[in-house]
């Protein structure tokens, strides 16, 4: 049913580029074709290497080459009158505001990438916008506004067979189902998820999904096996080197850790994923990895006042970015230390 899984930003002469292939290689290869095209006047194969770069580049977490880059692309696009060229940029541009935390420029850029898509007729570019825009929405917790969105770009991918996509919608309508309590739900679609990509060769498909089942396992009370899961996924992370996702599988960890009253551990986890969060200038990351940090040194004693105020100040970071659904987490944790935001009156 699905077609092995290929990596669409990788275009021109970088087509053969595997998505399972390891970033470093994608961005010596895309550096070494810039320069060709560069030399032989190619303005649509320059665009296309310098999307390569700024992909890369993002996912190494170098945002300020990723940011260079991607502007480099449209406007090399745009010299060769190519729109869905100009899409990919744009696109490109639009995934890196969301890693950076400013999520309404990301709304902007992808919404734009979307239009180019569709009038320059590139179906994965609008494809992937319109997923762009999706998990914007998603991960500030508007599930009502993109919950339609998703269904229907995972009923568009399965049409099509796109193993890539299909995966990444189910674990989008899988995270929100985990979020709003639907477990058994949750676990299903991730499971589905981590076959798919697995049968279609996708490698960060696969470890996405396994994080996911783990978070559900751990929800369980199944904490080695959550852990056994977290560990095959982060041999993947780091083969691939994937910085992002490696930090998020830390902090993963570090949250089975938590649920299991394990708070050294914990403690440690969460540490180790601010510190990889904030060295690829990653907010959201480093939010939910400060989060958990201060509740595990609460529950090892810390002072609750000092506790107070990185709680409320946690939550101004994340009312500031826009994420809904991280704040609620915040508001969880205070109930749960027997907390209340600075100003408000005496937990009843």
């Amino acid at each position: 049913m699905y077609g092995k899984a290929f990596a669409p930003e990788y275009r021109g002469s970088l087509g053969d580029l595997s998505v399972n292939a390891s970033l470093e290689e994608v961005l010596a290869r895309a550096v070494e074709q810039r320069r060709v095209a560069e030399v032989s006047g190619g303005d649509l194969e320059s665009a296309h290497a310098w999307l390569a770069v700024a992909e890369a580049s993002r996912r190494l977490g170098r945002v300020v080459e990723a940011e260079r880059a991607w502007k480099a692309s449209y406007r090399a696009a745009r010299r060769a009158g190519d729109q869905g060229a100009m899409a990919w940029a744009v696109w490109s541009g639009g995934t890196l505001a969301r890693q950076r935390g400013d999520l309404a420029l990301a709304r902007r850029w992808l919404g734009i990438a979307a239009e180019l898509a569709e009038r320059g007729g590139d179906i994965v570019a609008r494809g992937y916008s319109l997923a762009g825009l999706a998990e914007t929405g998603r991960i500030q917790g508007d599930y009502q506004a993109v919950g339609e969105l998703h269904e229907k770009l995972l009923a568009e991918a399965r049409r099509r067979g796109e193993a890539r996509h299909t995966v990444w919608a189910l674990e989008g309508i899988a995270q929100m189902h985990r979020n709003t309590g639907s477990y058994d739900t949750a676990l299903a679609m991730f499971e589905e998820a981590a076959e798919i990509a697995g049968g279609a060769d996708d490698a960060r498909g696969r470890a996405w999904a396994l994080r996911g089942i783990a978070d559900v396992l751990s929800l369980r009370g199944e904490v080695e096996r959550a852990l056994e899961l977290l560990s095959g996924a982060e041999s993947t992370c780091r083969e691939m080197r994937l910085v992002s996702a490696l930090a998020y599988n830390h902090k993963m960890r570090g949250n089975v850790f938590f649920r299991a009253g394990r708070y050294p551990e914990a403690e440690e986890c969460y540490s180790g994923a601010l510190e990889e969060f904030r060295a690829m200038g990653e907010p959201r990351g480093e939010a939910l990895a400060r989060l958990g940090l201060v509740k595990s040194r609460a529950r090892l004693g810390r002072d609750l006042a000092e506790t107070a105020a990185d709680l409320d100040e946690l939550h101004r970071t994340l009312s500031r970015i826009g994420l809904h659904h991280a704040r609620d987490m915040v508001d969880k944790a205070r109930a749960e230390l027997g907390l209340v935001p600075a100003g408000a009156g005496p937990v009843r």
